[in-house]
């Protein structure tokens, strides 16, 4: 039951968001899910390695997913989310951790770029326009 509660909160809070939040909010998880890719490798872990690094990817083709086109920043945030995923792939085929440290300051330059734009939305609503457009369920999983 408690379970049941703490589940319909997060539901909640997620639907409430507004877009920028929302996009803080997976830049968040993918960089939480390569801290802990890095920890599951460093142990011998692979399987969990694995399963993090592709979470990051699958989160990246959301974030790819939701872009909306007829916007010249969409198209540039596209190539870049396109060379994310692309080096994803490298890490979780090579097991380059290396690549973790090339890949980590630019989502945390995204996150804090998306940051500032949501709070110069909250001020103005035509700026950000059609980033992160779409909306659509996303689950982050459990752990």
């Amino acid at each position: 039951m408690m379970n049941y509660g703490y589940q319909h909160y997060k539901t909640q809070s997620v639907e409430t968001m507004t877009k920028g939040e929302m996009l803080v909010l997976l830049y968040d998880e993918i960089n939480k899910r390569l801290l802990r890719a890095r920890t599951y490798f460093e142990k011998g872990e692979i399987d969990l390695f694995e399963a993090d690094v592709q979470r990051a990817i699958d989160i990246v083709n959301y974030l790819i997913k939701s872009l909306d086109r007829k916007y010249p920043i969409s198209n540039d945030l596209y190539r870049l989310y396109d060379f994310i995923t692309f080096e994803l792939t490298r890490l979780k085929t090579g097991r380059n951790m290396a690549l973790i440290d090339d890949i980590t300051p630019l989502i945390k330059d995204l996150r804090e770029s998306f940051k500032e734009a949501d709070k110069l939305t909250k001020k103005d609503p035509t700026v950000g326009a059609g980033i992160g457009t779409t909306t659509t369920s996303v689950t982050f999983g459990v752990g």
